[in-house]
């Protein structure tokens, strides 16, 4: 498949405005550096075009999250059942927005979002305070929006984008995404909880952004992918740091490296029409490593196999899980999926 105007200018988008938050996060020493090279990779990736409807479930998103937060982890952080059966709830009706896919992105950002924040949260007394953790988030969501509004007037689109529509789903084809996705999340969140894994915030998100087609056959091919484009990302990202070691502290260096490779890998995520697959995965785990800053005092090879195995065992464990939930819920009529696509 050729590239087209319209995907060099999204790849153009992805990568600017990816590297934008990158360097307002290191200039102006903002906490969670994490936040403002993803979200704009999420923004400008999962969706080619910008509107109202995009930005409100955007900012929506960092709203409901900042609640969750302070509320949620604030009540019930010291109670761990309820704090399960809260998670799973909030999940629940996360997924049922992207389920029904009107609200897909709002749903999406948020259960990325909350499941590392509450991660985050859960240890604020050694880090961070909840208020800290809120206000970066919002923070980076206003700064992800305003950005992907700079890079959609700098790079506009050639020709007119045509949006798919989703298909209607059934009512028991619904139960079944949430049901399931939920679980695996919350599950996800537990095990990231009781193992006390502080440092594994890419295995983390790999876990649930796996999820995002909702069903079984599709998450077992996000997985791989996913596993792919980690190993990829992972050393490629080894490289840049290796090749920068007496340099990464001079802010124009990791500028230059994250805008070129986002850019490059950006191509084969415009060609596979948006949807999370390899592509996706190089440039999130680019966004996670720079996001987490580049330091020449790291153990640069442990760090970068920690990562990529950690996230080989959360997928394999994540899919293992959803695979056999998926059988479970396809018992009963109420709960059986059916194929969108």
């Amino acid at each position: 498949m050729m590239l087209s105007a319209n995907h060099v200018r999204q790849m153009l988008r992805i990568a600017s405005g990816a590297t934008l938050g990158f360097t307002l996060s290191k200039l102006f020493d903002w906490p969670n550096g994490i936040f403002f090279t993803v979200y704009p990779m999420l923004l400008l990736g999962l969706v080619p075009v910008i509107n109202a409807h995009i930005a409100r479930q955007f900012f929506a998103s960092a709203l409901f999250c900042a609640f969750a937060v302070l509320v949620v982890q604030g009540l019930l952080g010291f109670h761990p059942v309820l704090m399960s059966l809260a998670a799973f709830l909030v999940f629940a009706f996360l997924f049922y927005q992207m389920s029904r896919g009107v609200n897909f992105l709002f749903g999406a950002l948020s259960v990325v979002g909350l499941s590392i924040q509450w991660h985050f949260a859960s240890y604020s007394p050694i880090g961070m305070s909840l208020y800290e953790l809120v206000f970066s988030n919002i923070l980076a969501v206003i700064i992800s929006l305003s950005s992907a509004y700079l890079m959609h007037w700098l790079f506009p689109d050639v020709t007119p984008r045509v949006i798919p529509q989703r298909p209607p789903k059934d009512s028991a084809s619904v139960r079944h995404e949430v049901l399931l996705c939920a679980s695996v999340t919350t599950v996800s969140f537990i095990t990231f909880q009781v193992l006390d894994l502080q440092d594994s915030v890419s295995a983390q998100a790999a876990s649930i952004l796996i999820l995002f087609p909702l069903c079984w056959k599709a998450a077992g091919m996000a997985g791989w992918q996913r596993i792919i484009g980690t190993l990829i990302g992972c050393n490629l990202a080894l490289g840049a740091q290796i090749l920068l070691f007496n340099y990464s502290q001079i802010l124009l260096f990791p500028i230059l490296v994250l805008w070129i490779l986002t850019f490059v890998f950006s191509r084969y995520h415009v060609l596979g029409s948006g949807l999370p697959g390899i592509g996706f995965g190089v440039i999130t785990t680019f966004g996670i490593l720079f996001g987490q800053s580049l330091a020449p005092d790291q153990d640069l090879i442990y760090s970068a196999l920690y990562r990529f195995s950690s996230v080989c065992v959360a997928i394999a464990v994540s899919l293992c899980l959803v695979y056999l939930l998926h059988h479970f819920l396809n018992r009963f009529s109420m709960t059986r999926h059916h194929t969108y696509f």
